[in-house]
């Protein structure tokens, strides 16, 4: 069944430049930068900025995500980088997440849920981190509706620390913490923003 929110992003993705860049998220860049490469997955990664970075820090990268006009753009740059990228079409609220699956699972500003499906989201993305693993969650607070450079206009899509604190519970949170810094992700993501960012680990 295709996701009522896919048409509008095939429709947004249909154009030769990257919406969000090539490049990946600072903050994802710098959290995993730490990090010993094993098995990522990227979850909602769109046109592939995040899952082709790790693929080149020598990450062995599984890419998911439900449009596949981002798909073939993701598949151009890994290839433009000279890195392999598993890519794999799939609602990520109902994908079937693999228990303890990989060593990093990466959720970069995928906003899209109502809170219900996120909360589903996310149960798999926990149970599909190995014992050790690692998790990352980046999103947008209720302070980017003041500044309008990106991300959803609907309150209830937005995160807090609290919200991520509370959500993750289950795992130990090595980072938690709500900033506010420019951002240059191509025409998406661009200028003075709010972000919450989350690096938690799996117990052993």
């Amino acid at each position: 069944m295709t996701h009522p929110d896919q048409p509008r992003w095939d429709s947004r993705y249909a154009t030769e430049a990257f919406v969000f860049g090539e490049e990946p998220n600072i903050f994802l860049r710098d959290l995993a930068a730490g990090l010993t490469p094993g098995k990522a997955l990227c979850v909602a990664d769109g046109e592939g900025r995040n899952g082709v970075w790790l693929a080149r820090q020598g990450w062995d990268v599984l890419s998911l995500d439900f449009s596949a006009v981002a798909q073939r753009k993701a598949a151009a740059l890994a290839a433009r980088h000279g890195v392999t990228l598993h890519l794999e079409q799939g609602d990520v609220h109902d994908w079937p997440y693999p228990q303890a699956g990989f060593d990093l699972v990466a959720d970069v500003f995928s906003q899209f849920s109502a809170p219900g499906d996120r909360l589903r989201k996310w149960a798999g993305m926990i149970r599909a981190v190995k014992p050790g693993g690692h998790l990352i969650v980046i999103g947008y607070t209720p302070r980017q509706l003041d500044f309008g450079t990106g991300g959803p206009r609907d309150p209830a899509h937005l995160y807090t620390a609290n919200l991520l604190r509370s959500a993750f519970a289950s795992l130990e949170i090595l980072r938690l913490e709500e900033i506010e810094t420019e951002l240059s992700e191509g025409a998406g993501h661009s200028g003075m923003s709010a972000v919450a960012i989350l690096l938690a680990r799996a117990p052993l």
